[in-house]
Protein backbone atom coordinates (compact mmCIF):
# COMPACT_ATOMS: atom_id res chain seq x y z
CA UNK A 1 0.00 0.00 0.00
CA UNK A 2 1.19 3.56 -0.22
CA UNK A 3 0.93 4.92 3.01
CA UNK A 4 -1.58 7.42 5.05
CA UNK A 5 0.82 10.48 3.83
CA UNK A 6 0.48 10.00 0.01
CA UNK A 7 -3.12 8.98 0.35
CA UNK A 8 -3.91 12.22 2.14
CA UNK A 9 -1.83 14.43 -0.05
CA UNK A 10 -4.13 12.30 -3.01
CA UNK A 11 -7.09 13.97 -1.63
CA UNK A 12 -6.18 17.24 -0.64
CA UNK A 13 -4.75 17.35 -4.15
CA UNK A 14 -7.88 16.13 -5.55
CA UNK A 15 -9.42 19.25 -3.22
CA UNK A 16 -7.54 21.76 -4.58
CA UNK A 17 -8.71 20.56 -8.08
CA UNK A 18 -12.52 20.47 -7.10
CA UNK A 19 -13.16 24.40 -6.97
CA UNK A 20 -11.12 27.37 -6.69
CA UNK A 21 -12.99 28.83 -3.86
CA UNK A 22 -12.76 28.14 -0.52
CA UNK A 23 -14.02 25.04 1.15
CA UNK A 24 -14.50 24.26 4.93
CA UNK A 25 -12.42 22.26 7.26
CA UNK A 26 -15.02 19.46 7.02
CA UNK A 27 -14.21 18.94 3.35
CA UNK A 28 -10.81 18.44 3.81
CA UNK A 29 -10.80 16.57 6.65
CA UNK A 30 -13.78 14.11 5.29
CA UNK A 31 -11.71 14.33 1.74
CA UNK A 32 -8.40 12.91 3.91
CA UNK A 33 -10.70 10.37 5.65
CA UNK A 34 -12.16 8.80 2.65
CA UNK A 35 -8.75 9.03 1.16
CA UNK A 36 -7.07 6.85 3.65
CA UNK A 37 -10.43 4.66 5.17
CA UNK A 38 -10.06 2.14 2.63
CA UNK A 39 -6.79 0.72 4.74
CA UNK A 40 -9.44 -0.02 7.70
CA UNK A 41 -9.61 -3.48 5.86
CA UNK A 42 -6.15 -4.20 7.63
CA UNK A 43 -8.01 -5.30 10.44
CA UNK A 44 -9.71 -8.07 8.46
CA UNK A 45 -6.04 -9.91 10.09
CA UNK A 46 -7.12 -9.83 13.25
CA UNK A 47 -10.32 -11.63 12.56
CA UNK A 48 -8.38 -14.64 10.61
CA UNK A 49 -9.59 -13.22 7.16
CA UNK A 50 -7.17 -14.38 4.47
CA UNK A 51 -5.51 -11.65 2.33
CA UNK A 52 -6.92 -12.49 -0.90
CA UNK A 53 -10.73 -12.35 0.57
CA UNK A 54 -12.99 -10.00 -0.78
CA UNK A 55 -12.78 -8.43 3.11
CA UNK A 56 -8.93 -9.29 3.01
CA UNK A 57 -6.76 -6.15 2.51
CA UNK A 58 -7.31 -4.74 -0.58
CA UNK A 59 -10.52 -5.98 -1.53
CA UNK A 60 -14.03 -4.29 -1.12
CA UNK A 61 -12.63 -1.35 0.81
CA UNK A 62 -10.31 -0.99 -2.34
CA UNK A 63 -13.08 -1.30 -5.01
CA UNK A 64 -14.85 1.29 -7.00
CA UNK A 65 -18.14 0.16 -5.92
CA UNK A 66 -17.19 0.86 -2.10
CA UNK A 67 -15.72 4.23 -3.28
CA UNK A 68 -19.44 5.58 -5.17
CA UNK A 69 -21.16 3.90 -2.06
CA UNK A 70 -18.99 5.38 0.36
CA UNK A 71 -18.52 8.69 -1.12
CA UNK A 72 -22.28 9.34 -1.14
CA UNK A 73 -22.92 8.51 1.92
CA UNK A 74 -20.63 10.96 3.21
CA UNK A 75 -21.74 13.86 1.26
CA UNK A 76 -25.84 12.57 2.16
CA UNK A 77 -24.27 12.36 5.81
CA UNK A 78 -22.11 15.38 6.44
CA UNK A 79 -23.58 17.69 3.85
CA UNK A 80 -26.98 17.95 4.55
CA UNK A 81 -27.85 21.94 4.52
CA UNK A 82 -29.49 23.77 1.57
CA UNK A 83 -26.82 25.04 -0.24
CA UNK A 84 -25.66 21.59 -1.05
CA UNK A 85 -28.84 19.96 -2.28
CA UNK A 86 -28.76 19.07 -6.40
CA UNK A 87 -25.84 19.60 -8.41
CA UNK A 88 -23.77 20.74 -5.23
CA UNK A 89 -24.14 17.26 -3.42
CA UNK A 90 -23.49 15.75 -6.92
CA UNK A 91 -20.39 17.38 -7.01
CA UNK A 92 -19.47 16.50 -3.36
CA UNK A 93 -20.07 12.78 -4.41
CA UNK A 94 -18.12 12.89 -6.89
CA UNK A 95 -15.35 14.60 -5.16
CA UNK A 96 -15.49 11.78 -2.07
CA UNK A 97 -15.69 8.82 -4.63
CA UNK A 98 -12.71 10.11 -6.43
CA UNK A 99 -10.98 10.53 -3.12
CA UNK A 100 -11.56 7.06 -1.73
CA UNK A 101 -11.24 5.49 -5.41
CA UNK A 102 -7.60 7.22 -5.20
CA UNK A 103 -6.76 4.87 -2.52
CA UNK A 104 -6.80 1.56 -4.69
CA UNK A 105 -5.72 3.22 -7.70
CA UNK A 106 -2.41 4.30 -5.58
CA UNK A 107 -2.37 0.97 -4.10
CA UNK A 108 -2.58 -0.46 -7.38
CA UNK A 109 0.86 1.24 -8.11
CA UNK A 110 2.78 -0.16 -5.77
CA UNK A 111 5.62 -2.65 -6.06
CA UNK A 112 3.86 -5.61 -3.42
CA UNK A 113 0.89 -7.51 -1.84
CA UNK A 114 -1.73 -9.11 -4.16
CA UNK A 115 -3.45 -6.07 -6.19
CA UNK A 116 -6.59 -4.68 -5.57
CA UNK A 117 -10.04 -5.62 -6.49
CA UNK A 118 -11.22 -2.56 -8.34
CA UNK A 119 -14.58 -4.20 -9.06
CA UNK A 120 -15.47 -6.07 -5.73
CA UNK A 121 -17.92 -7.30 -5.04
CA UNK A 122 -18.81 -8.57 -8.72
CA UNK A 123 -15.20 -9.83 -9.11
CA UNK A 124 -12.51 -10.89 -6.49
CA UNK A 125 -9.96 -11.00 -9.06
CA UNK A 126 -6.78 -8.40 -7.70
CA UNK A 127 -5.46 -6.36 -10.13
CA UNK A 128 -1.97 -3.87 -10.43
CA UNK A 129 -1.93 -1.19 -12.84
CA UNK A 130 0.95 -1.82 -15.58
CA UNK A 131 3.32 0.31 -13.73
CA UNK A 132 4.12 -0.79 -10.07
CA UNK A 133 6.79 2.35 -9.43
CA UNK A 134 5.59 3.01 -6.01
CA UNK A 135 7.78 1.08 -3.10
CA UNK A 136 5.27 -0.75 -0.80
CA UNK A 137 4.59 0.46 2.90
CA UNK A 138 4.49 -1.83 5.35
CA UNK A 139 1.29 -2.44 7.56
CA UNK A 140 3.12 -2.04 10.53
CA UNK A 141 3.26 1.24 11.99
CA UNK A 142 6.20 0.14 14.18
CA UNK A 143 8.07 -1.07 10.39
CA UNK A 144 7.29 2.55 8.93
CA UNK A 145 9.63 4.33 11.23
CA UNK A 146 12.95 2.96 10.05
CA UNK A 147 14.88 2.19 6.33
CA UNK A 148 11.90 1.10 5.03
CA UNK A 149 9.27 3.65 5.49
CA UNK A 150 12.43 6.42 4.36
CA UNK A 151 12.70 4.52 1.49
CA UNK A 152 8.72 4.87 0.79
CA UNK A 153 8.62 8.29 1.67
CA UNK A 154 11.47 9.01 -0.79
CA UNK A 155 9.48 6.87 -3.54
CA UNK A 156 6.12 8.78 -2.60
CA UNK A 157 7.76 11.79 -3.27
CA UNK A 158 9.10 11.36 -6.39
CA UNK A 159 6.02 9.44 -7.98
CA UNK A 160 3.14 11.19 -5.79
CA UNK A 161 4.42 14.42 -4.31
CA UNK A 162 5.85 15.45 -7.44
CA UNK A 163 3.52 15.18 -9.77
CA UNK A 164 0.56 16.76 -7.43
CA UNK A 165 3.16 19.51 -6.84
CA UNK A 166 3.06 19.99 -10.62
CA UNK A 167 -0.46 19.53 -11.21
CA UNK A 168 -1.46 22.03 -8.49
CA UNK A 169 1.00 24.65 -9.66
CA UNK A 170 -0.47 24.13 -12.95
CA UNK A 171 -4.08 24.89 -11.94
CA UNK A 172 -3.14 27.53 -9.80
CA UNK A 173 -1.44 28.99 -12.98
CA UNK A 174 -4.21 28.32 -15.31
CA UNK A 175 -6.60 29.88 -13.00
CA UNK A 176 -4.75 32.83 -12.56
CA UNK A 177 -4.31 33.57 -16.17
CA UNK A 178 -7.94 32.62 -16.81
CA UNK A 179 -8.98 35.07 -14.09
CA UNK A 180 -6.99 37.98 -15.48
CA UNK A 181 -8.39 37.90 -19.07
Amino acid sequence: MASAFSHALAAVTLGKLYSGKKQAAKFWVLGIVCGIFPDLDVLSFKFGIPYSHMFGHRGITHSFFFALVFGGLIAWAFFREDIYKGRNRLKLWAYFFACTASHGILDALTTGGRGVAFWAPFSGERIFLPWKVIRVSPISVSDFFGEWGIRVLKSELYWIGIPCFVLLFSVWLFRKLMSSN
